[in-house]
């Protein structure tokens, strides 16, 4: 079967061919991939084709696909059992093994994706102030939760959508919404509502494209959060064990008052957490009267991965200098070559984590990578694809390189990024 049939045939019996919008590629104006199988930095379609993958499942193969030390933890686990609905071991050792890097976490729970993450570190959040209102920023994803899914980026972003249809009023209009990197928006919105329970923010945006919060900006927003009694909550469900092996933590030193992971954390299977210090953390049930439930949540597949990839990735201590590395090749590299073609280009990278916006002025918010030209960005998306390298088919999303990258595939990836400019 190929790839179009394939597609054809999804449709019929899956809403919209696919189980997230966005693997649709309708936003390049094309069809999506079907794929067989994946190996180290490469993935396989139906149709036969290789393609380098920098999608990389959405960010949680940092080790690549088919990682033998995580394969073998996965296969043990399943030979004592794929899930109990009661506790294991494994979750406490996953637990111990987040928390010991983080000072100001004392406690975690965990889930089974970054939306049920967000999701209950804002009703936590709620329980905790007994305020109602949050606070989040433009072009922000946060998941798919009604109270979170305004003016969001990603998903919503790609199809023109800073919302959703069955998103009643009365929840959105408890959901605050800032300028991202803009401080005096955050001021304004403090001036005039004085029962904000918290301010959730991605420090690294990837989800209007790859977009860092300024230092100063953090710096500011924590404090302002303090002087209000509002938690400060920040959303590394994507930046986590990505950005850095401490996520932005390790980068701006800022003590959020909860922490979202996800990705990483699951080394490729579905697992998201949430954690904070104790006081926060203890009026969850069934110690507190906050409510948060999962069937699949800590099941051992997903904790045995968790626990193979964090492991790895902490023994490895070079690992995300050559990463960085390495994506700093590629976007300097990418830069260069439009400056050559005269296409506006910027890009970036944070740790492992890289962007890229068809505009030629700096891109520090929603509103900036919104200037960016999409007709362009569907144009080098297809060379790209028929060049072998599998990009995120949206300008709004985030590339990853994983470690069974090196030179030589950053080499071919910009010899590729050389002949699509031309074909432009």
């Amino acid at each position: 079967m190929t790839n179009k049939k394939a597609f054809k045939e999804a449709c019929k019996f899956i809403a919209g061919g696919v189980n997230s919008p966005v693997r649709a590629f309708a936003n390049v104006q094309s069809e999506p991939k079907f794929i067989s199988h994946g190996k180290g930095a490469y993935i396989f379609d139906i149709d036969g084709n290789s393609y380098i993958d920098y999608v990389q499942s959405w960010g949680p193969l940092l080790f690549g696909h088919c990682d033998k030390d995580i394969q073998k933890a996965c296969q043990k686990a399943l030979h004592k059992g794929s899930s109990f609905g009661a506790p294991t071991l494994l979750e406490t050792e996953l637990a111990k093994l987040v928390l010991s890097d983080f000072p100001h976490l004392e406690k975690i729970r965990f889930v089974s994706s970054g939306t049920e993450a967000t999701m209950s570190a804002i009703r936590l959040a709620r329980g905790f102030t007994k305020k109602d209102k949050i606070l989040k920023f433009e072009g922000c994803y946060h998941g798919h939760s009604d109270s979170l899914l305004v003016s969001a980026g990603s998903g919503a972003a790609t199809f023109n959508s800073p919302s959703s249809l069955g998103v009643l009023e009365d929840v959105a209009k408890h959901t605050l919404v800032a300028k991202y990197n803009d401080i005096n928006s955050v001021k304004k919105l403090f001036e005039k509502n004085k029962d904000i329970a918290c301010v959730i923010i991605e420090p690294i945006a990837g989800n209007m494209g790859l977009v860092p919060a300024k230092q100063d900006f953090l710096e500011e927003l924590a404090k302002i959060c303090k002087n209000n009694q509002t938690l400060l909550i920040f959303d590394e469900v994507m930046s986590g064990y990505r950005a850095s092996y401490l996520g932005s933590y390790g980068i701006n030193h800022i003590q959020a008052d909860i922490i979202t992971f996800g990705k990483v954390i699951g080394g490729g299977l579905p697992a998201a957490a949430f954690a904070s210090r104790t006081e926060i953390m203890d009026i969850l049930s069934p110690l507190g009267g906050v409510y948060q439930a999962g069937t699949l949540s800590g099941n051992p597949l997903a904790m045995a991965a968790g626990i193979a990839s964090l492991t790895k990735a902490k023994k490895k201590t070079k690992l995300y200098d050559k990463l960085g590395t390495l994506a700093k090749k590629l976007t300097q590299g990418m830069k260069k070559l439009a400056d050559e073609k005269g296409l506006p280009l910027q890009a970036c990278h944070v740790g492992s984590m890289f962007g890229y916006f068809f505009t030629k002025d700096p891109v520090s918010n929603y509103q900036d990578a919104l200037k960016s030209d999409l007709a362009l960005f569907s144009k080098f998306h297809k060379n790209m694809l028929e060049n072998g390298i599998y990009l995120a088919p949206s300008q709004f999303e985030t590339g990853f390189i994983c470690s069974k990258m090196d030179d030589k595939v950053i080499d071919i990836t910009l010899e590729a990024v050389r002949e699509s400019f031309k074909r432009i």
